[in-house]
């Protein structure tokens, strides 16, 4: 290619098609495009093995088979309809029934209920490497923002699937090219929390009238689970709960402890979880099985201010190797939310990224720019749910103390 001929019109056949980041989106991205025989597919990963046991909970609308479906959920619904047109769902569901079966039948099971974080990157990964065509080449070790830059040729495709510390979100600015930090991400830090998780021997649901009553004699840490039932196994539920703690508590803590430190460092938060638990086993006669698993983590939302390359791409070809190489963010580098929807959401943008990169025909110009519409939809859609969840759990944690519950309300 003249290196003064602008940036390809069209993604070209006979590239190659980078995805840096063998996490869950950076897998699931690859397995969606490996069948495409349009390009090659290379996978950087910077870790040997697949170690983080967290539980996880993948959304129904992930494997939806109508419309319908996909906006089922009583929270979310209402924001689908009020942010995507009716062609776009259902673009979006011809583009999963494209799906190969053996994916999606790994999504169905995945979305089943609760399941641990490695086991889907291992699973997802097995079912790359044991395709009879279209092999990916995987390279291992961490690269930096420079390697990258740095391997791309005109033609290929570079996706960013590094998570919440991306490598190339800020050089997507067009500036000094150094990726000064924040440049291009919009941020908003809702509280900090610890997010405890535990086995419970019985099946056990929890509606918001539980949460409120086996809270009633916590003055001031509430413990407020996420239950559902672990799926491969009917008796046994796995909690996920958090509770809210100050900037302060949060620095004075490690990144991940059990309930043992809770109890000696943190009583009153522990003496909070106990009473719920309690109450718990008072109805069911059943046990923690186990010890506590908790994380402390800030609850922010965040997204980046551009998740492509477009504003490189009017640059002059020798001024940067973005004006002819198209670079998208996707998972947690493009956008991330707290309460636990980031890998769903994640997969949903790997999704529409594979089918629009596809796409055969379309011009460049036009995929940069409807990704950039698709991720901020998606970001209006969640930041809408977080909003209102933050909102609820401020009310709840309230409710005993009707003047303080009144100074949270906006009423008309």
């Amino acid at each position: 290619m003249d290196p003064q001929s602008g940036p390809p019109e069209t993604l070209r056949s006979g590239g190659t098609v980078h995805v840096l980041g063998a996490g869950p989106v950076g897998l699931l991205l690859t397995a969606l495009l490996q069948p495409v025989e349009e390009f090659s597919v290379r996978l950087y990963e910077k870790r040997s093995e697949y170690t983080r046991p967290r539980m996880v909970r993948l959304a129904g609308y992930l494997v939806a088979d109508s419309v319908d479906a996909y906006r089922a959920d009583h929270f979310d619904g209402e924001n689908v309809d009020a942010v995507f047109e009716p062609a776009e769902l259902a673009e979006g569901l011809a583009f999963r029934q494209s799906i190969p079966a053996d994916l999606m039948a790994l999504l169905r099971r995945f979305a089943q209920g609760f399941v641990p974080l490695n086991a889907i990157e291992r699973s997802v990964s097995d079912l790359i490497d044991g395709r009879d065509s279209h092999p990916v080449t995987r390279t291992a070790g961490a690269l930096t923002a420079q390697d990258a830059i740095a391997m791309v040729e005109p033609g290929d495709v570079l996706i960013d699937c590094t998570g919440t510390n991306s490598l190339l979100r800020d050089r997507l600015v067009v500036g000094d090219g150094d990726g000064d930090p924040g440049a291009n991400t919009l941020n908003f830090l809702f509280e900090h929390a610890l997010v405890i998780t535990f086995l419970y021997s019985q099946t056990y649901a929890c509606n918001e009238f539980c949460k409120y009553y086996k809270n009633v004699e916590n003055p001031h840490y509430k413990f407020i689970p996420m239950v559902h039932r672990v799926s491969h196994d009917g008796s046994v539920s796995h909690v996920t709960g958090i509770v809210t703690i100050t900037a302060e508590e949060f620095e004075a803590m490690p990144k991940r402890f059990d309930g043992e430190w809770l109890r000696d460092n943190a009583p009153a938060v522990a003496q909070s979880m106990d009473r719920f638990i309690d109450k718990v086993k008072q109805e069911t006669n059943g046990e923690v099985i186990g010890d506590l698993e908790i994380i402390r983590i800030p609850l922010n939302l965040y997204r980046a201010r551009n998740v492509t390359s477009r504003q490189w791409a009017t640059a002059s070809p020798s001024d940067h190797p973005f004006a002819t190489t198209p670079v998208f963010l996707a998972g947690d580098s493009a956008i991330g939310s707290p309460y636990f929807q980031s890998i769903s959401l994640g997969f949903e943008c790997a999704m529409f990224l594979a089918g629009l990169i596809a796409q055969r025909g379309v011009a460049l110009e036009d995929k940069l720019n409807r990704y950039e519409r698709y991720i901020y939809k998606q970001w209006l859609r969640v930041y809408m749910q977080s909003k209102m969840i933050k909102n609820n759990k401020d009310l709840f944690q309230s409710l005993d103390d009707p003047v303080a519950l009144l100074g949270k309300l906006h009423i008309y």
